[in-house]
């Protein structure tokens, strides 16, 4: 949060600088190229658990029951990677990382008012992950991992002199690495989702940008990113006869997270060079 208020402090002081100029907009019109490089992180999702489906009906949200009957994950959950298997309250956070990247639009000038459409194609690092935690005791984590993003977005913007503060929002696609971790050693788990790893979604953000020389610019941008992500189920199977897992359906019973969104915050410097 700290760093979305310093990027939006940042943004709104070179916009505010500029329109203090009062001078004749520059030509924005045009092609250009340039690449991003910035800090993505993984927004806070506190409430976030792992839902099951005992009976492999499709339908999630059944109680996972010891032999006596009692709920075996009263335990609770957390959100993020447990370092203890016994303790909800032993969990880290989410993990954010650098991102780095290319671009390439094309922008129109009407007046002052700037439109555009770009692509871009970057390379992340944003990690989050879900613990839940048994009775036996034993921890269980469900963890993905945004590799990628290609985007496909509109900008329009208001130029003031060689400075262009601007909104912009389109199409995202990320690359999702999903992996299981347990201390569970009495249980088999396996992957049963059937699709891949690419999550679709879109973006909205804002920014600046300013002209240094008539074809070179530099920016600062922040954008939020929205990817529908809920594919990913691991089935726990095997263990005792009558087992917690395997008590319902034999065949044994499903996992998956209960949140379909995965949302990252970034905030990007960005150099372009226009023809």
């Amino acid at each position: 949060m700290k760093t979305m208020l310093c990027a939006a402090a940042a943004i709104g002081a070179l916009t505010a600088a500029s329109a203090a100029q009062a001078q004749t907009a520059s030509d924005w019109t045009g092609a250009y190229i340039g690449g991003v490089a910035g800090y993505g992180w993984q927004a806070e999702n506190d409430d976030e658990s792992i839902v099951f489906d005992t009976d492999l009906d499709g339908t999630y949200g059944d109680t996972v029951r010891t032999g006596s009957g009692t709920d075996a994950f009263a335990a609770g959950f957390c959100d993020g990677r447990t370092y203890n298997p016994t303790r909800a309250s032993a969990c880290g956070g989410d993990e954010g990382g650098p991102e780095f990247g290319v671009r390439a639009g094309y922008d129109w000038q009407f007046g002052n008012i700037v439109a555009g459409v770009l692509g871009e194609a970057v390379r992340t690092d944003v990690k989050d992950s879900v613990t839940a935690f048994s009775a036996t005791p034993a921890s269980y984590t469900m963890a993905r991992e945004l590799d990628g993003l290609l985007a496909a977005r509109a900008r329009v913007g208001y130029a003031v002199g060689n400075t262009l503060p601007y909104v912009t929002g389109g199409y995202a696609m990320g690359d999702i690495q999903h992996s299981f971790s347990t201390t569970n050693t009495a249980n088999t788990f396996t992957d049963v989702s059937e699709d891949d790893d690419k999550a679709h979604g879109w973006q909205l953000g804002g920014g600046v940008e300013h002209k240094i020389t008539d074809d070179v610019s530099l920016g600062l941008e922040y954008l939020y990113t929205r990817l529908d992500d809920d594919n990913y189920a691991v089935r726990a199977s095997g263990g005792p006869a009558g087992g917690p897992f395997t008590s319902v359906n034999g065949s044994g019973t499903d996992f998956q997270r209960t949140s379909d969104e995965f949302n990252i915050h970034a905030v990007r410097f960005a150099a372009t060079y226009r023809f």
